[in-house]
């Protein structure tokens, strides 16, 4: 059976390379009919935190990534890992090191003056000692000294690493925790994983953990290793390029199924598609079709793909997720307002829901200030004799429906012998503070008569206070 697992450390958010790292998992996982587990590896007892727990799960959930075991979290499996340490020593394949913090310093240091690579030396590989609660020691894994460990990358390729360049790695350290490389083992196997894809910086932790495994006559995984994601300037991504926690982006406005979307295309590709639906990536997926290079993360191609989505996806859903941002932005609007026909205008034109929500703002509150250009542009002298015969004929309307009011604004056309654009922009912008809305009549029913009367008040009162007496 078909498992992988995502494991991150709850040291932080939900990074985008790791949520990358988790899609796909998730979609090798769905299209082979396999199960998914999502591991927490807290043993970091300094740096995990519970609130970094909480970010990962609700990045997870955000994104629709659900897990078909766990979370598991390594902090509970403690007993497990000093069982297999025992085991290992009982079987020869781990020994106790005594070798001070000040010993190993100097040797690093002697080999680097060397131009050697730095590696424990085996000092204490056979010396047969045992524990000694007065001194405090580690356990190292007893790594063969010769051959060769070989294994198919998905992604790099056939890699072949000789014993030699492998020094005896430290799999419980002096306080009784056992480390990093020690608990993943046990993990993948103890939780059959079958296929481990991780960042392609656990490619050097792969021929020790894969020796482990053959010490505990386990199987071993297949392995992926993907490459980073980098930022526009070829560096590793990070905040200096922009948001890179996941739950950022839900901040931000933008839509779970467009980032997924992104992120897909970030080291892997079918053809020249773009978009894909999420049952796309799961029939197209393929391990052997990741890219070897890095990826570029680029922000613009982001908010492309989630102007299409906005588009695309079903008008209730956009609509639902205004209404969730109007409502944490605590702005109150009439539940038989038509939110429906004027979010279908905006989402042409937006990025993201939060844009959505600034641009449709003027409908729920009294905005401070007009746009510059808008203003600059259409409230001046000329404007107000329209503006003034609108306030007079809306005042006396009592039919408030766009039908009505069209005729309004055909009337002042009619009367002051001008086109439609020299009645109906003042009034936009009198209105909205810009330049951009549904047709006016309908903005003007949807804004309603007390609120529209009050704007377009306050426009000739900007009009002639800026004009020159």
């Amino acid at each position: 059976m078909i498992k992988t697992r995502f494991a991150p450390s709850p040291t932080g958010v939900l990074h985008l390379g790791g949520a990358r790292t988790a899609l796909f998992c998730w979609l090798y996982t769905k299209k082979m009919n396999g199960s998914f587990v999502l591991r927490i590896e807290d043993t970091d007892l300094e740096r995990s935190t519970p609130e970094s727990v909480d970010a990962i799960l609700d990045g997870m959930s955000w994104l629709g990534l659900d897990y078909d075991e766990g979370p598991y979290y390594q902090t509970k499996r403690f007993d497990r890992y000093h069982e297999i340490i025992d085991q290992l020593i009982e079987q020869g394949d781990a020994y106790y090191c005594e070798c001070s913090k000040q010993r190993l310093e100097t040797l690093r240091e002697s080999q680097m003056a060397a131009k050697q690579k730095p590696r424990y030396d085996g000092c204490c590989r056979d010396l047969g000692l045992q524990p000694d609660p007065a001194k405090t020691g580690v356990v190292r894994f007893r790594n063969p000294a010769q051959g060769v460990v070989s294994f198919n990358d998905h992604v790099k390729g056939r890699i072949d690493v000789n014993n030699s360049e492998l020094d005896d790695l430290i799999i419980k350290r002096s306080d009784g925790s056992p480390t990093y490389n020690l608990s993943v083992v046990v993990d993948d196997m103890d939780m059959n994983i079958s296929h481990v894809l991780r960042g392609d910086d656990h490619v050097n932790n792969t021929p020790r953990q894969i020796n482990i495994l053959r010490a505990l006559k386990a199987p071993v995984p297949e392995y992926a290793h993907v490459p980073m994601i980098l930022g526009d300037d070829g560096k590793r991504l990070s905040k200096r390029h922009g948001a890179v926690g996941v739950m950022e982006y839900f901040e931000a406005g933008y839509l779970p199924q467009a980032l997924l979307n992104y992120l897909v295309r970030l080291g892997w590709s079918h053809g020249d598609q773009e978009i894909f639906s999420l049952q796309e990536m799961i029939d197209l997926f393929s391990l052997d079709a990741l890219n070897r290079a890095p990826s570029s993360f680029n922000t613009e191609k982001l908010n492309w793909i989630n102007q299409q989505y906005l588009m695309s996806l079903p008008l209730a859903e956009i609509v639902a997720l205004v209404r969730q941002r109007l409502e944490r932005l605590e702005l109150d609007h009439d539940p038989d307002f038509d939110l429906a026909t004027i979010v279908d205008l905006y989402r042409q034109r937006v990025v993201t829901i939060n844009e959505l929500v600034d641009s449709i703002g003027y409908c729920f509150q009294e905005f401070e200030h007009y746009d510059d250009k808008a203003a600059n542009k259409v409230l001046k002298a000329p404007a107000l004799e329209p503006l003034q015969r609108a306030l007079r004929l809306f005042s006396g309307l009592e039919s408030w429906d766009a039908a009505s009011i069209h005729a309004v604004i055909e009337t002042i056309t009619e009367e002051l012998e001008v086109g439609m654009g020299k009645v109906g922009q003042p009034l936009r912008v009198a209105v909205t503070g810009g330049s951009f809305s549904p047709p006016i009549d309908q903005t003007i029913e949807l804004l309603g008569k007390p609120r529209s009367i009050a704007r377009i008040q306050r426009a000739i009162d900007y009009i002639s206070a800026s004009s020159p007496s």
